[in-house]
């Protein structure tokens, strides 16, 4: 039986969304990103585990600008004109990972159908140099779809990242949301860098609950990234930056967390996170055992 709250109209979160925040170490860690010039993820969706991350010194940079040029209507990522690649924030990050002393780091960026590749050039320069100064450091890329494009792909494959990300959020029957994506075509993302990348590369998804969908439909998600070969995979609650977005259907209860978690090993996934507050980047780490 699958065990979930509705969402009601007094905004109250039920009592296992009542993160505590820890603005200092999220301030201290907000100036020295700022002063190296370098954005997070963490910070343009306002993600909710953001303190927590950020105490243990943990972030995923966010890498091509703050401007995306999709306007999905469950992120926080401002939307817009994106201006040019910013060349300089190849060793900004790295210069941040070494002032972080991270051993795992998680790369990302807004989507950028603005660039001829989608800005796959600049994922393989920023993890190549981070790999070339410091060699004991593994490297995570979280993707966009590169509109499928199969050259870019290759090259965000072939960067030497230990881990290739590329989510497809929600279901099927919700992909609405996801404004010019499209549901097979992430699907064929996961299967090339799955046959494109080194044999020790894993692949990793993510998905949202809570938007409506039912448990059937999450299920069938999973069986399709098993089908193309993806090896992790993340389960989190929908949570609305703002009233401006996707309103949250539903708060999936932790049980269900746990029973998502349990079908998913059964079926195949080398490892899973699933509860209310796992993100696709949240404790990446320990999906290779860091």
């Amino acid at each position: 039986m699958r065990e979930h709250i509705k969402n009601s109209d007094n905004g109250r979160k039920p009592e296992w969304l009542r993160k505590k925040l820890n603005f200092g170490a999220q301030k201290e860690m907000d100036q020295l990103l700022n002063d190296v010039g370098i954005h997070t993820i963490c910070q343009e969706a306002k993600c909710p585990n953001i303190s927590e991350c950020f105490s243990k010194k943990n972030a995923t940079f966010l890498i091509l600008g703050r401007i995306c040029t999709r306007r999905c209507s469950y992120c926080n990522v401002e939307t817009g004109k994106p201006g040019s690649v910013n060349k300089d924030e190849i060793e900004q990050v790295t210069t941040s990972v070494k002032a972080l002393g991270l051993k795992y780091v998680v790369i990302t960026s807004p989507a950028r159908d603005d660039l001829k590749d989608g800005g796959a050039q600049q994922f393989y320069e920023v993890t190549q140099n981070i790999l070339k100064e410091l060699p004991d450091t593994k490297v995570e890329l979280l993707i966009p779809d590169f509109q499928g494009d199969m050259n870019s792909l290759k090259i965000a494959a072939q960067s030497g990242a230990v881990v290739l990300g590329h989510n497809m959020e929600t279901v099927p029957s919700l992909y609405k949301i996801r404004k010019a994506a499209n549901y097979k075509r992430s699907l064929q993302v996961l299967r090339k860098l799955k046959t494109l990348a080194p044999k020790n590369a894993k692949t990793k998804s993510a998905i949202m609950v809570g938007l409506g969908e039912t448990e059937e439909e999450v299920v069938q998600v999973m069986k399709d990234l098993r089908d193309v070969g993806c090896d992790y995979l993340s389960i989190g609650q929908y949570l609305a930056p703002s009233n401006e977005f996707t309103k949250v259907k539903e708060y999936v209860k932790p049980s269900q967390f746990n029973r998502y978690k349990d079908i998913a090993l059964e079926l195949g996934f080398e490892y899973v996170h699933s509860s209310p507050y796992t993100r696709s980047s949240y404790l990446a780490h320990e999906y290779v055992g860091e």
